[in-house]
């Protein structure tokens, strides 16, 4: 799988959304959009050219303790790179598929999650005009 621009973001479950994003202000990030979830609610910051995703998790919820859930990859062909990351081994997670976050402002995407061979979670995301 070509590797075109590296990554687009790494998600991080955080206790406190709104304290995670003052402390990332502080650092001089810059919060791009909050949106609610299954989970209370998320965010994204651009820290410096790159990109946090926040989830606020829930107690009870089973990815709570996972503080790095996943990670994101750049891709201008999400269908293509699932496949070909498939062929080389890697396991489905949740296959391609188009989305829209609904921040303001939207955020349209197209997406899709395999496991990689480690047992890694890495997300495809090629960004929707």
């Amino acid at each position: 799988m070509p590797i075109r621009s590296g990554f687009h973001h790494v998600a991080v479950n955080v206790r406190d959304l709104q304290q995670a994003i003052a402390f990332y202000e502080a650092l001089g990030a810059k919060c791009l959009r909050v949106w609610p979830t299954e989970a209370p609610t998320a965010a994204m910051v651009d820290i410096g050219g790159s990109r946090l995703e926040f989830f606020c998790k829930g107690e009870g919820d089973p990815e709570a303790d996972a503080m790095i859930p996943h990670f994101a990859l750049v891709s201008d062909d999400v269908d293509g790179d699932y496949a070909l990351a498939l062929s080389l081994g890697a396991k489905p997670h949740t296959e391609p598929k188009d989305i829209c976050i609904p921040s303001d402002p939207a955020f349209p995407a197209r997406i899709a999650f395999f496991t990689g061979l480690s047992g890694e979670v890495v997300e495809l995301f090629q960004e929707k005009e």
